[in-house]
């Protein structure tokens, strides 16, 4: 029974740092865009539509070019990722889907994929992105 309750502790820890993760990350895509890469950490990636961009300086000048954005969320979720798969490193998994709106281009759905990493620095522990996958659904009709 014990494991559960770690777990649960767990999924609840993942679910908080989920909440607050996709409330500041977006927000900060949307109005200061200049430091979004301080979420992501030193060697992170970023699949963006398929085209790939990896580590802080890449991440900057990718940010810098795209248009300004309007992100609404529709909805998310998350899980902690086993402890075996990171090396021991405590590691959430956060999925977003929603609306984006680029500067003149009309609105459309988005799906994001992110890994989050806790990081400790000066006694201060905060959730950094690893990996971070974004894909445009394409409309149907």
């Amino acid at each position: 029974m014990s494991a559960f309750v770690d777990f649960k502790t767990y999924v609840d820890q993942a679910c908080r740092a989920a909440e607050e993760f996709a409330n500041i990350y977006y927000e900060t895509m949307d109005k200061r865009r200049r430091v979004l890469t301080r979420l992501y950490t030193d060697d992170a990636t970023l699949v963006w539509n398929g085209n790939a961009i990896s580590g802080q300086e890449g991440l900057a000048k990718f940010f810098e070019m795209l248009p300004s954005s309007d992100f609404q969320v529709n909805t998310f979720d998350c899980q902690p990722v086993h402890e075996q798969a990171t090396q021991n490193q405590t590691t959430v998994l956060v999925v977003t889907c929603g609306t984006v709106k680029f500067d003149g281009n009309k609105p459309q759905y988005f799906n994001q994929n992110f890994l989050l990493t806790e990081q400790t620095t000066n006694n201060n522990t905060v959730w950094k992105v690893m990996s971070d996958c974004l894909r445009f659904q394409e409309s149907l009709h």
